[in-house]
């Protein structure tokens, strides 16, 4: 229900599976990451106590997204920084991902709503490397 995505030693993607219900409070990523993924599981009546959050300047070198799938099934392909294809895994509704490291694409596989957190602002085409992904036929189509 949890999967760490990987290669050479880094973490690209952390996946929590819809089925995730474990009670408690839950991160999944290390406090390296400038997002942290975590996964809450509270009983009816839990109180948790009105704050604030502090100012804390932190320094961001890689933008870190979260992508929360709403509906449909997207495929994420993973990247080496070198651009290599390194293999994907289909997504569906309920499944969350944070994308930590390397390159990723995606293709819809079944029309997908998400949401998508990630560091701003957003600086357009100056945040961004684009290049040629893997071409690979959607699951059950003919090749």
């Amino acid at each position: 229900m949890i999967e760490t995505v990987g290669h050479d030693g880094k973490t690209l993607a952390i996946i929590i599976r819809a089925e995730f219900r474990e009670p408690g409070i839950h991160f999944f990523t290390p406090s390296s990451f400038s997002q942290q993924l975590g996964f809450m599981r509270h009983p009816t009546g839990k109180v948790i106590e009105p704050h604030l959050h502090n100012p804390v300047l932190r320094a961001v070198d890689l933008t870190q997204e979260v992508l929360m799938i709403r509906r449909g099934v997207l495929r994420v392909d993973f990247y080496a920084g070198d651009r290599t294809y390194l293999h994907s895994r289909e997504l569906r509704a309920g499944d969350v991902i944070l994308l930590a490291s390397g390159g990723h694409g995606f293709q819809v596989i079944e029309e997908v709503e998400m949401v998508e957190v990630k560091q701003g602002p957003y600086t357009g085409d100056t945040d961004k490397t684009r290049f040629d992904g893997v071409s690979i036929p959607p699951v059950g189509s003919a090749l």
